[in-house]
């Protein structure tokens, strides 16, 4: 089973809106076919795998199977995974985790044991749900997974007082980053970071295949038809007030303007969140300024945190979240640490609020 993970790992910039899955088939104790899930549309990781064991001469009769995730059982884009495996007379499926998708939800598994496959699950369910976690936040919650990140000195800052940060952690942990935006399905900044910046907000330090959808938060739509985050069409641009003119000038730079208010006049980010959900995004990255990182985790917007810590000190300079300030210790929010790792002279650490999946050790 690890080897599968090792196999859906390699499907994690293209898979989405689908899982990551993986799949090896065994016979003997050896490895007779592998295959992962390819892109939405393609074929999926059993049926790459019974691919590659006929690519390799290698019958499949009466083999064990294991994939990260219950073999479909619905015809989607793509036939039944399930009839794939019953018709190339597999012995045995064992699957980490039942699927979470209401459309499959353990009848890929009683398909299976129907035709008289030993189905069995929960092999290392864990590393598997953590393979997807986006993916069971949409199922379970109908919302994306939501990872907030930001790099900061020691002592909390991530700018000087007069607004420059550029660079605060090193080369390694920025690269890094680029990792994490990849296997996003949408990247959100605020018009502030927009304004100040001017970023591309794309995947540039790792090869990926495609380019996570760039949204920004603009609730009077101020943001320039120029700006390099529109460069290539497809940005969404949520606001709260209407301007017809601005809007007009966004689409004809290719992007989407979404009304979204609140009561308050600004933009309503736990019915964005939604949207997100119902537009198939499994996995919300992050990267704003403190006033929105601030409103997002004041209206219970995050799952997660993903910190870089540089070994540095800023003195009096801009903070990572604009929250208020607590007179007692009982309102303050807690976290659990998920990873701490050091990327170059770089702390990263990977923290999440209580209610969030179980994390690993």
């Amino acid at each position: 089973m690890q080897l599968a993970l090792d196999w859906a790992a390699k499907g994690m910039f293209i898979t989405a809106p689908n899982p990551r899955v993986g799949c090896v088939i065994v016979r003997d104790g050896r490895v007779i076919g592998a295959g992962h899930t390819l892109a939405a549309g393609q074929a999926h990781a059993e049926v790459q795998a019974l691919r590659d064991a006929a690519a390799r001469g290698n019958p499949v009769r009466g083999a064990t199977a294991y994939v990260t995730l219950e073999p479909c059982s619905h015809h989607g884009r793509t036939p039944p995974c399930a009839d794939a495996l019953v018709e190339a007379g597999l012995a045995r499926v064992v699957a980490a985790m039942e699927d979470p998708n209401p459309l499959v939800a353990g009848q890929g598994m009683a398909r299976l044991r129907a035709a008289g496959i030993v189905a069995e699950s929960g092999l290392m369910a864990a590393e598997a749900r953590e393979m997807n976690i986006g993916f069971f936040s949409r199922m379970e919650r109908g919302l994306p997974w939501v990872r907030m990140k930001a790099a900061a000195s020691l002592d909390g800052h991530t700018a000087l007082h007069n607004g420059r940060s550029q660079w605060i952690t090193s080369q390694p942990a920025r690269d890094d980053g680029h990792w994490w935006r990849a296997r996003a399905c949408a990247i959100l900044t605020g018009i502030g970071t927009v304004l100040e910046d001017d970023p591309q907000m794309t995947v540039r330090a790792v090869d990926t295949p495609r380019q996570p959808q760039r949204i920004v938060i603009d609730s009077r739509l101020q943001i320039s038809p120029d700006a390099r985050i529109l460069q290539g069409g497809g940005t969404l641009v949520v606001a709260a007030q209407a301007d017809a003119a601005r809007e007009a000038l966004l689409r004809e730079r290719g992007a989407e303007v979404l009304m979204l208010p609140n009561a308050s006049g600004k933009v309503d980010l736990p019915a964005l969140l939604r949207e997100l959900g119902r537009r198939q995004v499994n996995e919300l990255h992050v990267e704003a300024g403190f006033k929105l990182n601030g409103s997002l985790l004041r209206e219970g917007c995050v799952d997660e945190l993903l910190l870089y810590l540089a070994p540095t000190l800023l003195g009096d300079a801009q903070g990572l979240f604009d929250l208020p300030r607590l007179d007692d210790l009982a309102g303050q929010r807690r976290l659990a640490f998920h990873q701490v790792k050091q990327i170059g002279p770089d702390l990263r650490i990977l923290a999440r609020f209580p209610g969030a999946p179980a994390s690993l050790s």
